[in-house]
């Protein structure tokens, strides 16, 4: 599809599209904790509990290309 690969495609959908994707899911956090008042604590409750998963994704991400031969 226009003269790129599927394994091209599918590893730009990786870097881009579940960047993008992570970056949405940020926004809704800060909107969630902006709508509930949650305050400043509450707030970094929210962003470390429900960041977790995606900081996880990111280092496991930076691992295999320090650790790719």
């Amino acid at each position: 599809m226009f003269g790129y690969s599927e394994e091209q495609i599918a590893q730009f959908g990786m870097t881009f599209g579940i960047g993008g994707f992570i970056l949405f899911m940020l926004f809704v956090i800060w909107k969630l904790a902006r709508e509930s008042k949650a305050g400043r604590f509450g707030t970094f409750v929210l962003f470390f509990v429900l960041a977790f998963g995606m900081l996880g994704f990111i280092a496991k991400t930076i691992l295999q290309a320090v650790l790719a031969p």
